[in-house]
């Protein structure tokens, strides 16, 4: 017995652990690094007038729900690794709504091949990609809501191919259940396919995200494109599930509407500049009423600047970045069309982990070219990352 517990005693002291504080996080790791676990928190507060968000109909437009301050988001996230640093998780969860966002099982041994599980926001368009702690921007712009993908629950393929100068590319292939964050089942039976593969132009990666604080010294280019396949009762995807866009009912039969999408989309970075767009349409069959067709075309153009690049005493921390998006559908008698214009400065006291956000957004609805609503908002907000 003795003999046992000594074994057992030595097996414990070598299986300790450490346990460190970067400001990105607290760490805790095993001393034969067989598990690692880094705990993060993000706060973002936000003041907003009026406070009610981007209009999505005309009746948002004439809804005022004057001055709002809160806790706009909460987040904890967990991730590290299991048995080997290549297996990796990833857990983050929203304290505001009381919901698990994504949770993931990685196998990264190889960076050409790729595997994971889990739910996660499908790697469709950039801009959704890049997480809300790391926009240019305190909102996705107004066709977001219309195109993404949003979180699903799948399996996916991914990878990075560097071949030397511009034989650089990334690509992502995915089946997922369809129906959105915290769904565990696609009630039709029929899966969603989705596929992204982007080229990295100037021969280095281009990751998810915005700003270029590091003021890159050479410039960096993506080009992409990505599309997807599903039949489903919904037609949007968003954090808070699945749900419908307006003029869409809820589905009356599981799998009522044919779904075939795709995005084209590009960024570029240069010693502070970071500009991206995107191309989106959907094309949405009713099965259930005469295979009704509806097709949804939208675009943004973003870029942003940090100035002290080019005037001498602009504070070094200080971005002005801009926007313009618009989209529209053929899916009602009313021929709508919305347009966002959107002017931010953002401050950053330690990039995107502490920054400080200002900005004014106005959206407007036309209807065969008149237009019948618009509505300004000014806001302001601080994300911080600990």
């Amino acid at each position: 017995m003795s003999v046992v517990a000594s074994d057992t005693n030595t097996e414990r002291e070598s299986s300790s652990t450490s346990s460190t504080y970067n400001g990105n996080g607290l760490t805790f790791q095993s001393d034969n690094d067989t598990l690692s676990l880094r705990v993060r928190g993000r706060l973002q507060f936000r003041y907003a007038n009026p406070g009610i968000g981007q209009p999505t109909e005309l009746a948002d437009f004439t809804h005022n729900a004057g001055n709002q301050f809160g806790i706009n988001r909460a987040r904890v996230k967990l991730d590290g690794h299991i048995g080997v640093p290549w297996i990796t998780y990833d857990v983050e969860y929203d304290a505001v709504d009381q919901r698990t966002l994504s949770a993931t099982l990685s196998f990264e041994k190889y960076d050409a091949l790729r595997f994971k599980l889990g739910q996660w926001k499908v790697e469709y368009s950039r801009e959704r990609s890049v997480s809300s702690g790391g926009q240019q921007m305190m909102d996705r712009s107004i066709i977001n809501r219309i195109f993404t993908l949003d979180r699903q629950m799948g399996a996916s393929l991914y990878g990075h191919v560097d071949k030397g100068g511009a034989s650089n590319f990334n690509y992502w292939i995915g089946v997922f259940n369809g129906s959105g964050r915290g769904e565990y089942s696609n009630h039709d039976g029929e899966a969603m396919y989705a596929g992204r593969f982007q080229w990295n132009v100037l021969g280095e990666k281009v990751d998810f995200n915005n700003s270029d604080i590091e003021r890159s010294a050479k410039p960096k280019a993506a080009l992409a494109v990505a599309g997807a396949k599903f039949k489903s009762q919904f037609t949007r995807f968003s954090s808070s599930g699945a749900g419908n866009l307006t003029n869409f009912d809820e589905g009356e039969v599981e799998g009522q509407y044919d779904i075939a999408q795709f995005v084209i989309d590009g960024a570029y970075f240069y010693k502070g500049l970071n500009a991206q767009a995107e191309y989106h349409e959907k094309e949405i069959v009713d099965l259930a009423n005469d295979n009704t067709q509806s097709t949804l075309r939208g675009y943004y153009v973003q870029a942003g600047y940090f100035l002290s690049e080019s005037i001498e005493g602009w504070p070094e921390p200080l971005e002005i970045a801009a926007r313009y998006g618009t989209y529209s559908s053929n899916n009602n008698e009313h021929d709508d069309h919305f347009f966002e214009k959107t002017l931010a400065f953002n401050y950053f006291f330690n990039g995107h982990e502490n920054k400080l956000t200002a900005e004014i957004s106005r959206v407007s609805l036309d209807q065969f070219d008149t237009e019948v609503g618009d509505e300004t908002i000014y806001a302001l907000q601080w994300d911080v990352s600990f």
